[in-house]
């Protein structure tokens, strides 16, 4: 399993907004071969900030499956806009649970 980690920075005024759309994305996402769970949560000191944690079965199911989809063009047109800077995007592998 792969943990997909993003911390996404949302302009100023547009978190209910971007919520809304998310809410619609979620679903592209849900949908895409090699997708396990999702998460996003608002940061308490940001409030425009969020981390999105996305699981996957292998990396390239994210990477070059849903990146590479038509499903990631419609994700794009969704999110990709409230988004100042752009996130930066980690893949984690697990190396220990308890």
């Amino acid at each position: 399993m792969i943990l997909e980690h993003a911390l996404l920075p949302v302009r100023p005024g547009t978190a209910e907004e971007f919520l809304a759309a998310f809410a619609e994305a979620r679903t592209i996402i849900s949908a895409s071969p090699g997708f396990g769970s999702l998460e996003l949560s608002r940061c308490v000191e940001r409030p425009d900030t969020f981390l999105l944690l996305v699981e996957w079965e292998r990396l390239e199911d994210h990477t070059e499956g849903f990146r590479g989809s038509a499903a990631y063009a419609e994700w794009r047109r969704l999110l990709h806009h409230f988004y100042d800077p752009f996130p930066v995007v980690e893949h984690f592998e697990r190396v220990l649970e308890g």
